[in-house]
C-alpha cells in the first residue's frame, strides 16, 4: 500500500506503528497477492491524497468500496469515468437536483467534490472482488475512526454528512461544537425514500459554510461527454 504524503500524515502517523495496522497491512497485501481486490493499490488512500486535512470543508462517509470491476477508485460513492452510475449515486444526484437545481451529469466521477474540499471517505478502504463487506472488521475501521477523530479536533467548521446507520454511528466521535452533523437514511434504493430524498443536505452544508464565513461548495459535477 502506498503511503500518505500530505498533512494527513502528521495526523495519522501514530496509527502506522500500532499492532492493528501492521496486521491490517499484512492482511491487505496478502489479499492483493492472492486474489482480486478493489480499488487498485495506488488508489486506496485517494480520499486523503485529493483532499488534504487543511482543506476539508465537508465529509461524506461511505461504507466500503464498490466491489465490481472498474468502479472503485478510493472515493466514497464515486466511480471511474466511463462506468455506469451506481444506484445510490443516481439517488444522490436526484436529491442534488431537487435541492440545488444541479443538472444530472453523464458520469459518476466525483473528483471535483474532493477538489472542492469534500472528503469522500469510506470507513473500510478495500474490498475483495464481488464480495461486499469482505474486508469489514480487519482494522480499517480503527484507521478511519482515527481520521474522523483528527477532523473532530480541527479548529474550524466542518460539515459531516452521515447517510445510513453505520455512518450515523460515527456521530459519537464528533464532539466539536464548531462542526455541523447532518444525518439521513442511506441513498440506496432500499432506503432513500425513508428520508434521504428531501434531506436538503447540500444546501444546508453551503448555508452553514457561508454563515461561518467560508466559501460554499460547488456541487455540480460536469458532463464528461461534451456532446451531451
Amino acid at each position: 500500500m502506498p503511503g500518505i504524503n500530505n498533512d494527513w500524515l502528521e495526523a495519522l502517523k501514530g496509527e502506522f506503528g500500532k499492532p492493528y495496522y501492521k496486521e491490517l497491512y499484512d492482511r491487505v497485501n496478502t489479499e492483493y497477492r492472492t486474489g482480486t481486490v478493489f480499488p487498485a493499490p495506488d488508489d486506496i488512500f485517494n480520499a486523503f491524497h485529493l483532499t488534504p486535512l487543511s482543506k476539508v470543508k465537508a465529509v461524506i462517509l461511505g461504507q466500503d468500496p464498490y466491489h465490481n470491476v472498474g468502479q472503485a477508485h478510493g472515493l466514497s460513492f464515486s466511480v471511474k469515468p466511463g462506468t455506469e452510475i451506481p444506484p445510490s449515486l443516481v439517488n444522490i444526484y436526484k436529491e442534488l437536483h431537487d435541492d440545488l437545481g444541479c443538472f444530472i451529469p453523464d458520469n459518476g466521477y466525483l473528483k471535483k467534490w474532493a477538489d472542492e474540499g469534500v472528503l469522500l471517505l469510506n470507513t473500510v478502504l478495500t474490498v475483495r472482488a464481488h464480495e461486499a463487506n469482505s474486508h469489514r472488521g480487519i482494522g480499517w475501521e480503527i484507521f478511519t475512526d482515527a481520521a474522523i477523530a483528527a477532523l473532530n479536533t480541527q479548529d474550524r467548521p466542518i460539515v459531516f454528512l452521515l447517510w445510513g446507520a453505520p455512518a450515523g454511528k460515527k456521530a459519537q466521535l464528533l464532539t466539536n461544537p464548531k462542526h455541523l452533523i447532518l444525518t439521513a437514511p442511506h441513498p440506496s434504493p432500499l432506503s432513500a425514500y425513508r428520508g434521504f430524498f428531501g434531506c436538503r443536505h447540500f444546501s444546508k452544508t453551503n448555508k452553514f459554510l457561508e454563515e461561518q464565513g467560508k466559501s460554499p461548495i460547488d456541487w455540480q459535477i460536469e458532463n464528461l461527454n461534451q456532446s451531451t
